[in-house]
């Protein structure tokens, strides 16, 4: 940065440092602003907090509502062994338009390999009428798929034979094992990250990373030793599925704390959209991507449900793609995440000097600093009831017997004083604020 650069920065910064100085000159809060600040603290607080439930239940219609309530197949990719492809294609346009896209290939293994691994939903081998499929990779899949195309194959005279190349143990009957540790491992990550981007601004790089690396590792223990020797849902890998569960939790936490300099305390909004909501319905682990709308059948290629998902069913039922795919869209999320962080702790000390010099606050700074001073005077309150009273050392001692009358005097004029405010028809309400209204507070003010 040039000299002359420097100069007109730190001119800008001096010229808004004394604007904050001057209370003439700084910055004033709106009509709203200032009407809001007559609620009560802790009612200011609740308002300011009242988004994140609206904004749950709004996120939960757009992407769970909009993605489950009508899945359909769609150009579910069907593998066939030989050259018969055009005539059965034909024949299952018919009967289903847009559902079933045929994938030749040579071999009854080259098939079956499709299948395991996730690019094909079911196998058909026309040389002995058997139908692959593979429940471990998807129960939904492995059960409708083989009952749509029967009845087109059964037009041809053909009894199809059904093969599960990879069945579900009894205790994941239905394939939902993977579904409910993703979710885990997504909510655990975020939430630490989280409240470190909440509570957490004057910490260190270092010490950011420190937390969200050790509470990976422990809620990777609580969740694999919870789901496999407390409740039986999973039959052994403990040690892979520790790493797994790690490597996610901390490649999301390191997303969610780079965010974090950017979204402040709203990181709650991209933080539960990016791995909750939109990562959910899109993994892949309820339905297919075959079966979803647009743009959730997209998102199963880069949101994290998918490769925790699928690294999941590789690892406990030998389907799926393979780590490869995993551990690149792992590696990928962290280092996003690192790359917000390098850039957000700059941003993030740019912002609050603005805000500092130009003599400005958030309307939670301000109700926070309301609430507690009001829980202060609470305090003294509840003690001087007591004849306690706290000294500036913060010690509580016992209130005199020759003080107490004074004390008793002045807390009896002080009741009478808030009945008689309470009772004005010009004083603050704790729930509506000033009486008169957004334009009444400059009357209030000036009176």
């Amino acid at each position: 940065m040039s000299r002359t650069a420097t100069s007109r920065s730190a001119a800008r910064l001096e010229a808004r440092a004394a604007r904050a100085a001057d209370p003439a000159r700084r910055a004033q809060p709106n009509a709203y602003r200032r009407w809001y600040s007559t609620l009560h603290p802790s009612l200011q607080l609740i308002g300011l907090q009242l988004w994140l439930p609206l904004f749950f239940i709004v996120a939960f219609c757009l992407c769970y509502i909009a993605a489950f309530h009508a899945p359909h197949p769609h150009d579910v990719p069907v593998a066939l062994v030989g050259s018969t492809s055009q005539q059965l294609q034909s024949d299952l346009d018919k009967a289903m338009p847009g559902v079933i896209s045929i994938h030749q290939f040579d071999t009854a293994d080259e098939a079956k390999a499709a299948v395991i691994t996730g690019q094909a939903a079911v196998a058909f081998d026309p040389s002995d009428s058997t139908i692959y499929k593979a429940s471990a990779h998807q129960y939904q899949v492995s059960a409708l798929i083989p009952a749509m195309i029967s009845p087109v194959l059964a037009a041809e005279k053909i009894t199809p034979t059904i093969v599960d190349l990879a069945p579900l143990p009894a205790y994941d009957e239905y394939g939902t094992v993977s579904l409910y540790l993703m979710l885990a491992w997504c909510i655990g990550g975020y939430m630490v990250a989280m409240f470190i981007g909440l509570m957490g601004a004057p910490l260190r790089h270092r010490t950011r990373m420190a937390v969200i690396v050790v509470g990976g590792a422990l809620i990777s223990l609580i969740t694999n030793t919870l789901a496999g020797p407390v409740i039986g849902a999973v039959d052994g890998h403990f040690g892979a599925l520790f790493l797994i569960a790690w490597g996610w939790i901390v490649a999301i936490g390191l997303a969610v704390n780079g965010a974090s300099y950017f979204a402040g305390r709203f990181i709650a909004v991209p933080a539960m959209v990016v791995f909750i909501f939109l990562s959910m319905p899109s993994s892949g682990a309820a339905y297919p991507s075959w079966f979803m709308p647009e743009p959730f059948a997209w998102l199963n290629n880069v949101v994290v449900g998918s490769g925790i998902t699928e690294m999941l069913k590789r690892e406990l039922y030998g389907v799926g793609p393979g780590f490869v795919r995993g551990i690149a869209m792992m590696a990928s999320y962290a280092v996003v995440g690192l790359m917000l962080m390098a850039v957000g702790k700059p941003y993030l000390e740019w912002r609050r000097v603005r805000r500092i010099t130009a003599g400005r606050s958030t309307m939670f700074a301000d109700a926070n600093a309301a609430n507690r001073d009001f829980l202060i005077s609470q305090r003294d309150e509840i003690l001087a009831r007591h004849n306690l009273s706290r000294t500036d050392t913060g010690t509580i001692e016992l209130i005199p017997m020759d003080e107490r009358e004074t004390d008793e005097a002045s807390a009896e004029a002080a009741h009478h004083r808030d009945v008689a405010e309470f009772d004005d028809a010009t004083s603050p309400s704790m729930f509506l604020g000033s009486s008169r209204g957004l334009e009444g507070d400059d009357e209030i003010r000036r009176s």
